[in-house]
């Protein structure tokens, strides 16, 4: 059975990944939205809201599939953020969809490709993400993309009311697991900028790794 709620023993430091990972960018007006895919509809939801508010004219929404988004879209995570986005308000001419990127650094590469294409003249640019991958996806633009300005995004959710829309705490325990891994290894990879990693987050992690979150290691 699925446990939709954290267990206690690790609430702790699962909330310490969390607010590590959230990066509290102010909203900012910028040429363009990008919405990450991943298995969390809400960044259609944010987009849109972002959009309704006028934050940018666009959105781009980029990502094929991945082991953990191939079941809940079937048809793409691009492509059910597109239907997502129109059911709630965004106009078909606002949406721009890049369906073949399979990780960060490709949405980052493959959308900046596809504007460039496109003529279109970016300086700024909001990355609209699952909110724990706020630091990974600013870092990999910020290495990919360095010479716009980058702002994050996600819905403001608390961390229990994130799990709970989720519905499987232990996926999201092993999504930020992985994400915070991947902000050293991706790094000394080369794929984005080196980030501070504080004591305590280093802590946690382990510890969460010793109990068994393991699954999105790389």
């Amino acid at each position: 059975m699925t446990a939709t709620a954290l267990p206690a023993g690790i609430r702790a430091d699962v909330e310490t990944l969390w607010g590590y990972h959230q990066l509290h960018h102010p909203p900012a007006t910028t040429d363009v939205g990008i919405g990450l895919g991943s298995h969390d509809l809400g960044v259609a939801t944010c987009a849109a809201q972002l959009y309704a508010a006028g934050r940018f004219p666009f959105v781009v929404f980029t990502g094929a599939n991945a082991p953990t988004t191939i079941e809940r879209f079937p048809r793409g995570e691009a492509v059910h953020y597109r239907e997502h986005a129109l059911s709630l308000g965004v106009p078909d001419e606002a949406i721009v969809v890049e369906p073949r990127a399979r990780n960060t650094g490709e949405n980052i590469t493959l959308v900046r490709e596809l504007l460039a294409a496109r003529g279109v003249e970016v300086a700024s640019v909001t990355l609209i993400s699952r909110p724990y991958q706020q630091r990974r996806a600013h870092a990999t633009c910020r290495k990919l993309w360095p010479e716009i300005e980058v702002y994050c995004a996600s819905l403001p959710m608390a961390l229990d009311d994130y799990v709970a829309g989720i519905g499987d705490a232990d996926r999201v325990v092993n999504m930020l697991v992985g994400d915070t891994q991947r902000i050293d290894v991706y790094a000394e990879e080369g794929f984005a900028i080196a980030q501070e990693v504080p004591d305590e987050v280093r802590a946690a992690y382990r510890r969460l790794v010793d109990a068994g979150y393991t699954a999105r290691l790389v």
